[in-house]
């Protein structure tokens, strides 16, 4: 005889709020992340890694022209953010794991070891778009690619929305040479 089988309800098997929070957060920050590297490239950067990761934590974007090397910390904010659009989260605790990550980085990477080094900021506002159609949108109002998540506007501009993937992202501050070695 088999034995009766406990059937789980939608309620029972849906992700808990916090899990469904924490995913959607982590799939902000991958598209501010790809949204700062698409940037990189349009000002002439050559985006070497996006969420290189080790002990210390991960490089979000690590970025190279011919001469300096920038790793990039992205951060995207809901409007009516408590911490200046990410900036205060860059604590000397996080800076110091930066420059961490940054020097495994380069012992991993003797080749770029040579050139001078930075680290930059991204801040991003970012918030979700109501729309049946996840689509791309420039700053004109063209409507590109709606079939690929990867339909990003080659023209992202700095203080332009972009409507990506249910969101709308806007560069809102780039900070070069952010902070110094601590």
């Amino acid at each position: 005889m088999k034995s009766p089988r406990k059937r789980s309800s939608a309620r029972e098997t849906a992700k808990p709020p916090a899990d469904r929070a924490k995913q959607a957060a982590l799939q902000t920050g991958q598209l501010a992340e790809f949204f700062v590297a698409r940037w990189l490239t349009a000002q002439g950067w050559t985006v070497l890694h996006q969420r290189w990761h080790c002990l210390y934590g991960e490089l979000d974007v690590v970025a190279t022209q011919p001469d300096t090397l920038a790793f990039v910390e992205v951060k995207a904010r809901s409007k009516g953010n408590w911490d200046e659009n990410g900036l205060l989260s860059i604590t000397p605790q996080k800076q110091a794991k930066l420059w961490q990550a940054a020097q495994l980085f380069l012992a991993e990477h003797p080749h770029l070891a040579d050139l001078p080094c930075r680290f930059d900021i991204a801040l991003l506002s970012c918030k979700p778009v109501r729309s049946s159609v996840k689509r791309s949108i420039t700053p004109n109002g063209e409507v590109l690619r709606s079939d690929s998540q990867l339909s990003l506007p080659l023209m992202v501009e700095m203080g332009h929305p972009i409507v990506f993937n249910g969101y709308e992202l806007t560069l809102r501050q780039y900070i070069v040479n952010a902070f110094s070695e601590i």
